[in-house]
């Protein structure tokens, strides 16, 4: 059974930390918005922090989100941003006390890492959603999905796919993030069990060889075979080659995975887009795709 860590109400703190990279910018318009809903924020010394490209070394990283993993005052822990640095430090952290009282954790792109880990390890639900490094480029809808998930609304979504979808309908456990950090964790205690779970996958900047890899890896592993359904949401700002691939990336992941029967749709709004909704992983979803409609579903 996968834990569900209690949803917040106005009053509760929460922690922003920088597990991974520096910030670009400060992100006091971020916290602003997170005391407009009634939040107190609490900064973590990371967020300001610098070494390399990092929000501080290892240490000072992994040490700032084991405070707050342990601080039972705090309800949730969101990380400013991405980029790269949490798998350098997932092994080092402890979740003894987390275990005994679970809190939200909330992120996307390189926090794949330790959202997928609170999912194998800990059996707890967590967040994929914009980080206040984001915020400032963010819709209101997705800002807006990010409340409800925090604060335990339902979740709802539908669009219309440019790509066109593979038909079904699908309920199970949602699983997923981005789908290097997904390949990079396979192998280790942090890899999520994929069996009979909705896939969401998303990944930015990568070359059109390199989905395609990844993407087979995790076929040939396995992985694929026995999902419920497959959520595609944005694969962006594609690498070039020299000598072109020939085919995009939804064309890629339609022919991988056209062995399989389960539903699958595409274009769908989560990834390094501006409209990135929120998302609770292990939580139970409903997922109604059509040829180029899609419904999606979480509630509380």
């Amino acid at each position: 059974m996968i834990k569900q860590p209690p949803y917040l109400k106005k009053g509760d703190k929460v922690a922003i930390v920088s597990p991974a990279k520096k910030l670009k910018q400060p992100i006091g318009d971020a916290i602003a918005l997170l005391e407009g809903w009634g939040l107190e924020v609490v900064i973590g010394k990371s967020v300001y922090a610098e070494h390399h490209q990092f929000a501080g070394n290892d240490a000072l990283r992994a040490e700032d989100l084991q405070c707050y993993l342990d601080d039972k005052e705090i309800k949730a822990i969101i990380a400013a941003r991405g980029g790269y640095g949490t798998i350098r430090i997932i092994d080092a952290l402890s979740f003894s006390v987390f275990n005994v009282y679970p809190k939200w954790v909330v992120g996307f792109s390189d926090i794949t890492v330790l959202l997928s880990h609170l999912i194998a390890m800990e059996q707890t639900q967590s967040i994929h959603g914009q980080m206040p490094g984001t915020f400032h480029d963010a819709t209101p809808e997705s800002i807006e999905s990010l409340r409800k998930a925090l604060f335990g609304e339902d979740l709802s979504y539908s669009y219309e796919s440019e790509y066109p979808n593979r038909p079904g309908e699908a309920e199970g456990i949602l699983i997923g993030g981005n789908l290097s950090l997904l390949v990079a964790l396979e192998g280790s205690s942090s890899a999520m069990d994929f069996k009979d779970k909705i896939l969401f996958l998303e990944d930015v900047g990568e070359y059109e060889y390199a989905i395609d890899r990844m993407l087979r890896m995790l076929k040939r592993g396995g992985k694929l075979a026995e999902l419920k359904g497959l959520i595609i949401g944005a694969f962006n700002h594609i690498e070039l080659e020299d000598i072109p691939f020939g085919q995009g990336a939804e064309e890629v992941i339609a022919e991988i995975v056209s062995d399989y029967s389960y539903p699958v749709c595409f274009n769908f709004p989560v990834g390094h887009i501006e409209d990135n909704r929120a998302m609770v992983l292990g939580k139970n979803t409903i997922l109604k795709v059509e040829h180029h409609l899609v419904s999606f579903r979480q509630q509380h």
